[in-house]
């Protein structure tokens, strides 16, 4: 069945399911997707301290000279009361004293006999960190489906949370069929292909967060199609390139159809990668692309991408374009919705100058890539589009200002 991508990506989103849960300790949870709300145990600071390295005082001493007898460090459990006429030095992180109405930066007082001399004019309340003024006790803290980057580990910790329940990352099986591929490491025939399908797939569905096996690259036969399928079906999905056409030796579809696999799509409507096929065996499911490089990875960040979104568990699984202009004037034929690579500077986009179905070199020097409606045959030179990432660091050869 054809379907157009609007319906490819609603049969992906309805059909696919979430992975089972497990329970991780802080340090191992990075990149994993939560699957509980995570709320507050305590106040954040815990106690009002010091924002500064100063002195505590009274508001009414401001001008005078006030004795300094003692001094509160940053982990102190001291029981110091702060009266008028006197200043408790403190430290950045302590907490404050009881009667204390504000702290004074150590650089704005002076040196006065038994102590120091106060600023004329003080503000109640100044350089001092409130209790729970970052963080409230049990307010929601993380909401399920949220990735646990670096940033929000520091919330979990500074919680002293040790253990969270996240989902468990999709696992994802690999191989590529074709006679006429050979591995990297293989010596290949001047009538034969490295293989760069399989590399490049399985790099990516590490870095989309999944882990990944690799199963190998099956020959054109009915036999070996079956070996490979059996193999990678304990798998959450299965993606494989090439044999999805009408070819004679193209025995994927009939090697799926032997384990009953339910085809939910067969081809899409899409330049590259018209014959993109997804299904499901059991609870595997299955995404076919086309055998032509540019094609096959276009299609997987695409169809592939929301397949492993779905999956994760994340909150946020629908992929969501940039709004950008077009950098310059681009031509294309009209007829099929097109996925065009190229690159995004932050403001504009660029597609690549050169690139088919059959390429390798174009993605390598893009890192994004937008799609453009059947009707549309020019996009003009500042025409919105909406930029779809491939990958952004947002740095540059040459040193620029960044205020």
């Amino acid at each position: 069945m054809s379907v157009t991508i609007l319906q490819a990506l609603d049969f992906i989103y309805k059909n696919t399911k979430t992975k089972a849960l497990k329970i991780l300790p802080l340090e191992q949870a990075l990149d994993f997707i939560l699957a509980e709300d995570i709320y507050a145990t305590h106040n954040l600071p815990p106690y009002n301290n010091s924002a500064m390295d100063g002195y505590a005082v009274k508001i009414l001493d401001a001008g005078k000279c006030v004795k300094v007898e003692h001094t509160i460090f940053a982990g102190d459990d001291s029981s110091e009361v702060l009266t008028s006429g006197y200043a408790i030095k403190i430290m950045t992180g302590a907490r404050i004293p009881e009667g204390c109405e504000c702290i004074v930066p150590k650089e704005d007082t002076k040196e006065c006999q038994d102590g120091v001399i106060l600023p004329q004019n003080l503000s109640k309340g100044k350089h001092i960190r409130l209790c729970g003024e970052d963080i409230k006790k049990e307010n929601l803290l993380l909401q399920k489906g949220q990735r646990l980057q670096a940033h929000q580990i520091t919330l979990l910790a500074s919680q002293g949370i040790s253990h969270i329940k996240v989902h468990k990352k999709p696992r994802l099986a690999l191989f590529a069929s074709g006679n006429e591929l050979k591995m990297h490491f293989e010596q290949v025939e001047s009538h034969q292909l490295y293989n760069t399908n399989t590399p490049t797939l399985l790099a990516r569905a590490k870095e989309l967060g999944c882990e990944v096996e690799f199963i190998g690259t099956a020959e054109d036969t009915l036999d070996d199609l079956k070996e490979h399928i059996k193999s990678a079906l304990n798998s959450d999905l299965i993606v494989t390139s090439g044999g999805a056409s009408v070819g004679d030796a193209d025995f994927t579809k009939e090697a799926f159809s032997f384990f009953g696999m339910e085809t939910f799509f067969d081809k899409v409507e899409i330049k590259p990668g018209k014959p993109t096929a997804f299904g499901k065996i059991g609870n595997t499911f299955i995404l076919n692309l086309p055998g032509n490089p540019l094609a096959a990875t276009l299609n997987f960040e695409l169809f592939g991408g929301s397949i492993i979104l779905a999956l994760s568990g994340a909150r946020e699984k629908y992929l969501k374009g940039i709004d950008a202009k077009m950098q310059s004037e681009y031509r294309l034929k009209k007829g099929r919705i097109s996925l065009v690579p190229g690159t995004f500077n932050g403001s504009s986009f660029e597609p690549c100058k050169k690139f088919a179905p059959g390429m390798v070199s174009p993605l390598a020097n893009s890192n994004s890539y937008i799609m453009i409606d059947a009707g549309i045959e020019v996009l003009k030179k500042d025409e919105k589009v909406k930029v779809i990432p491939l990958r952004f660091s947002f740095t540059t050869d040459k040193q620029e200002s960044l205020l």
